[in-house]
């Protein structure tokens, strides 16, 4: 019996809460390797983990292209796929590239290790949110895209300024 800890790839553009993830999933025994896009993970891996945790939405590469990359690798991989920004089409792609998960941020290291060690039954692990908190997501992802550009924003959103500026300063809706 092999006392080696299961290898896992943490790819997430988000430096702060990789680094969070990376050391909490290293606490419940797993041997991570962290990178900041799926470029880097590209480059530096030479055989697929058993393991892997991606982020969707990063600078560069998507998500989708290294669970592609993984499964061509090792269709034995079990993958997770991490979104800020949730939808029924994503978490059918992710599905149909081997993702074994499917969660909304913000999640925890005890969400995620379920979804990886689960029987694969349920892939989409998270609760469907609120249409409040999709249209406030949806909202933040587009002034993201707009490199939080209020007026450009609000532009692509077809809202004026003013009425996009009073959402923004709202809270998030509960999921």
């Amino acid at each position: 019996m092999s006392t080696e800890a299961p290898t896992l790839v943490l790819v997430d553009d988000d430096e702060a809460f990789r680094v969070r993830l990376a050391r909490a999933l290293t606490d419940r025994g797993f041997s991570v390797t962290a990178y900041g896009s799926v470029e880097d993970a590209l480059q530096a891996m030479v055989e697929a983990p058993e393991y892997a945790v991606v982020d969707l939405r990063m600078g560069g590469a998507s998500g989708l292209e290294l669970l592609r990359a993984l499964h061509g690798k090792d269709p034995g991989t079990r993958a997770v796929m991490l979104t800020g920004y949730g939808s029924i089409p994503t978490a059918v792609e992710a599905t149909k590239l081997g993702a074994v998960g499917y969660l909304t941020k913000p999640t925890d290291a005890d969400a995620v290790v379920k979804a990886l060690l689960g029987d694969g039954s349920s892939v989409l692990v998270s609760e469907t949110p609120s249409l409040a908190r999709a249209e406030w997501e949806y909202i933040h992802r587009v002034l993201a895209d707009c490199g939080d550009n209020v007026s450009e924003a609000a532009r692509r959103l077809g809202l004026h300024r003013r009425s996009l500026q009073r959402k923004l300063q709202k809270h998030p809706p509960p999921k």
